[in-house]
This record gives C-alpha cells, structure tokens and sequence, in this order.
C-alpha cells in the first residue's frame, strides 16, 4: 500500500511539473540519527553504568567455573571418589546457576535497551516532526530511500535540533 501511493505520488508529481517545482522535499537519515544523536550516545553510557555491576559478577562467576574446571582436570586423578564428585557437583550448579543469571541479564538488558531505543525514536519523531512544520516542508522521506541529493538531505538539520534539545 505505501509503495503504492509513493508510486503515484511521484507519477503526480512528475505529470505536473508546476506542482513539482513548489514542492518542498527533505530526506533524514534516521539510521545515522540513531548513532550519532546525544541521546544514544547518553543511553548507550546509562545502560552500561546499569548493567556494569552484573556484567561483572558474570565474568567472575565464569573465571571461578574455568579454575574449577581446571581443577578437576588436574587433580581428578588424585582425589578420593567423595571430592570428585563433590567438586563435579558443585561445578554443574555452578554452570546451572551461571547460565539461568546469564539469561536473565541478556533479558534485563534487553528490555531496557528497547525501552531507551523506543525514547530516542520518539526524540527523532518529534525532532524530524517539529523541523517539517518549521521549515514548511511538503514531504520529508526516511526509510527505503535508494538515494538522495545532499541538497534535500536535512539529516545534519535534526541531528542539531536534538542536540539543542538535549539535557544532561
């Protein structure tokens, strides 16, 4: 359906050329908007303060599991029946435990790195949204563009706006 009416809305466009040369179009590049604006660079650092702690604690759960794995390589040959086995024991819980707090955290992280995605995107909205009505523009095209003259490329134009925007 989009492609559709972007079909005959550029056979339009091209059919009357009067109506063509008042017409004012714009291209943003959302994708470089969502690296480059202030605000996924802050909620880039707000998630990694975030997780940072449990990050941490992962590592260190899994340095424990490798000496404990190379533990029981070493010494399996030297231990009693009742140690291996306790070791072997404690060494599957462990990788148990690991695994359960490992999913949780890529879940946590995930969760919140989609709630700061969805924030900076309404950012973007508002921005490309408030710059349109500002600068009287007819059309401004983001996605599926193949190409785009820097002339009507108003990606630099928002990417300021959110920075003027942006309070830390």
């Amino acid at each position: 359906m989009r492609r559709r009416l972007l079909s005959v809305f550029v056979v339009f466009v091209f059919a009357s050329p009067s109506f063509a040369a008042d017409l004012k179009i714009g291209f943003v590049n959302v994708a470089r908007l969502l690296e480059k604006a202030p605000q996924a660079e802050a909620a880039k650092k707000d998630l990694e303060r975030e997780f940072k702690p449990r990050d941490s604690k992962l590592v260190s759960e899994q340095k424990t599991i490798k000496a404990l794995e190379e533990k029981l390589a070493k010494d399996e040959a030297v231990m009693n029946e009742a140690e291996r086995q306790k070791l072997e024991r404690d060494l599957m819980n462990r990788k148990r435990d690991a695994k359960r707090v490992q999913d949780e955290f890529r879940e946590d992280f995930n969760l919140r790195r989609n709630e700061e995605l969805g924030k900076l995107q309404k950012s973007i909205f508002e921005a490309i949204q408030s710059l349109a009505k500002e600068e009287n523009y007819d059309l401004l095209l983001t996605d599926g563009v193949v190409f785009a003259k820097e002339s009507i490329d108003i990606t630099n134009k928002i990417e300021q706006k959110l920075q003027a925007s942006f309070k830390r």
